[in-house]
């Protein structure tokens, strides 16, 4: 997919961030856009950013109600006629330790970090193989490359999306589909995941947004910009920020080692 333009693009999680970003970037390169978010007043604000006519329609999803995701990919067909480029872009963030969280707080990352990439990929596969240009990017994160402490959930969530992500793209070629996968992977990208996240200790719900913050590099219409350059080139893996390429590295290099390096800044930000 060399260019965007008269392209039919899907992109959840549109109400803010990187989702916003995207959305803006594919209407300014010609495409048109599907998007869809569970918070309506900010998905508002995003079409009235966008200000697109007929190019842009919004759409309100729950990512984690796995009916509502084949129902959506369903009206975007009727609405729009084809699909041509999906991002699951949409996600939520929990602060808690494995002994800390609960079933509940496990389960609601899961179902909207893993299974809601899982849902939304499978429900517009067919469409994306149908159009005979599609391509599928689904967001994971640097914590998808390395672990570390009162992010397992979160953990377990985007490595997940990783690991299901980089198959599906071996089964796309090996199908002989004209379908590209991406797998995209940012680093702290300036939005308000961890404002709008849980803590599974109240108290630590301050600190939590204050340290997303403090290392959020990257502005949301830059990682816009490196995920469609990425999608042009067809990259299996995207990575978004000088970060995410630092932290590609420390598995790589130092193989399980890194985690020794994990757990001294963590004691450092605990002031032990």
């Amino acid at each position: 997919m060399k260019s965007f333009t008269g392209k039919v693009a899907v992109v959840t999680g549109a109400g803010s961030g990187i989702g916003r970003a995207l959305v803006l970037r594919l209407l300014a390169e010609g495409a048109r856009v599907a998007a869809s978010d569970i918070d309506d007043a900010a998905l508002s604000e995003t079409a009235a950013i966008a200000s697109a006519g007929e190019r842009l329609r919004a759409y309100r999803l729950d990512v984690a109600d796995r009916d509502a995701i084949y129902s959506h990919a369903d009206q975007v067909v009727a609405d729009f006629g084809q699909v041509d480029l999906v991002v699951n872009n949409a996600g939520v963030a929990l602060k808690g330790s494995v002994r800390e969280m609960t079933d509940d707080e496990l389960r609601w990352v899961m179902d909207i970090d893993f299974w809601g990439v899982v849902h939304g990929s499978r429900a517009f596969l067919p469409h994306l193989v149908a159009s005979g240009d599609g391509h599928l990017v689904n967001v994971s994160s640097v914590f998808g490359l390395i672990a570390v402490p009162t992010q397992s959930a979160y953990n377990a969530a985007k490595f997940a999306v990783r690991g299901f992500t980089e198959a599906l793209r071996q089964e796309m070629v090996l199908e002989g589909t004209n379908v590209g996968v991406s797998c995209v992977h940012p680093g702290g990208i300036k939005t308000n995941i961890a404002r709008n996240g849980r803590t599974s200790n109240p108290a630590d719900a301050a600190e939590f947004s204050k340290s997303i913050d403090q290392v959020a590099m990257t502005s949301p219409k830059a990682a816009a910009r490196t995920i469609l350059n990425g999608v042009k080139r067809n990259k299996a893996r995207i990575l978004v920020g000088p970060d995410a390429y630092a932290i590609d590295a420390l598995p790589r290099v130092l193989g399980s080692l890194y985690q020794p390096l994990v757990i001294r800044a963590a004691k450092r930000q605990l002031g032990q």
